[in-house]
């Protein structure tokens, strides 16, 4: 044995479990119905605004898909102003390797890994949420080679502070076909986040789940903005007029197709204070309007929201409450949206 991994089980390709688990029809057509539009933000043809907004994670199907059904209530109510892709996230980055690494990892949260039933239910959950919602949702390509799990049904995709240096990410996002968000990494440095940006956007030669394959470039990849921490730990924001304007110079220096930022109003932006989301989602979309070019440029926002405020434990009982990052409660989501479609 020349490695120290036992390997436990071979898992299904992608294609097998889209055989075995296949798209409804209606899922194919929301999709194709939805797809265009959120390419028509990021390139500027329509005014609409992006809210890519759910829990930190997917960890309960149940409350995933009653928040997701709730949501669609109210993007009825703004869909003239606002778009809203919720957030689905079945793959978690943990800073240090522990604690619950999503959906994919462990279906039951309180139940041991099981890789092969997880790929199932994150097929079934996404599925199940555009049907009875009509919207199509966000991940976090944590995993590249996991992507073609749920290729066919996905409307956008996050690439995270920790993944966006790295080579397979960024290659990958060139080629997937939907708009890729790339996140500032951790550290703060702007040029390594347009530096993924230019390797999404251009056409790549490279390996992929055993294949040689070219990408075809993915003009809509573009900026996150998620705050920063510094060499002793204290959390940053980057999410303020003057950081807008610093990057609108970047992308007006870089060449970059579809100039584009969604601010993320979590993370280090707020440095986990969820509350402070509400007054951060306004103060974003003030500085839209004391200026054109971060108007042009701010396509959306990204927020942390779930059925009840804060967070806890695994198995701590409480019903749509975070195990993972604290999240905006639903009542004051739902009071967010509305005064983010007033202030547009």
């Amino acid at each position: 044995m020349d490695m120290h991994m036992n390997f436990y089980r071979k898992l299904p390709i992608p294609m097998d479990v889209k055989e075995q688990f296949p798209a409804d029809e209606r899922v194919v057509k929301i999709k194709n119905e939805r797809d265009p539009e959120i390419a028509r933000i990021f390139e500027g043809k329509s005014d609409r605004f992006l809210l890519i907004i759910g829990p930190c994670s997917a960890d309960n199907e149940d409350s995933v898909l009653d928040y997701v059904t709730r949501l669609a209530k109210v993007q009825d109510k703004v869909k003239d102003k606002i778009w809203i892709v919720p957030r689905i996230y079945t793959n978690k980055p943990r800073t240090t390797g522990g604690g619950y690494k999503g959906l994919i990892h462990q279906p039951d949260p309180e139940k041991k890994p099981d890789m092969l039933q997880g790929l199932i239910s994150v097929r079934e959950l996404h599925q199940r949420a555009i049907l009875e919602s009509g919207l199509t949702c966000a991940d976090e390509m944590l995993y590249p080679e996991n992507h073609r799990y749920v290729s066919d049904l996905l409307s956008y995709i996050a690439v995270g502070a920790r993944s966006v240096e790295n080579q397979e990410h960024r290659l990958v996002a060139s080629g997937v076909g939907i708009p890729v968000g790339m996140k500032n990494p951790t550290g703060g440095d702007l040029s390594v986040m347009m530096n993924s940006i230019t390797a999404a956007q251009g056409q790549h030669m490279f390996i992929y789940r055993g294949w040689e394959v070219e990408s075809l470039g993915n003009p809509h990849a573009h900026a996150i903005l998620r705050g920063y921490v510094d060499k002793h730990g204290q959390t940053f924001p980057n999410y303020h007029y003057e950081d807008l304007i610093q990057l609108f110079d970047l992308y007006q220096k870089s060449g970059l197709k579809n100039p584009s930022v969604i601010i993320d109003t979590n993370h280090s932006n707020s440095g986990k204070r969820y509350l402070e989301q509400i007054r951060i989602a306004k103060e974003v979309l003030h500085s839209c309007r004391l200026s054109g070019d971060i108007r042009k440029l701010v396509k959306g926002l990204m927020i942390e929201s779930y059925i009840e405020d804060g967070n806890q434990k695994i198995g701590g009982g409480c019903y749509g409450k975070s195990i993972t990052d604290p999240c905006l409660g639903w009542d004051k989501s739902e009071q967010l949206i509305y005064d983010i479609a007033d202030l547009l």
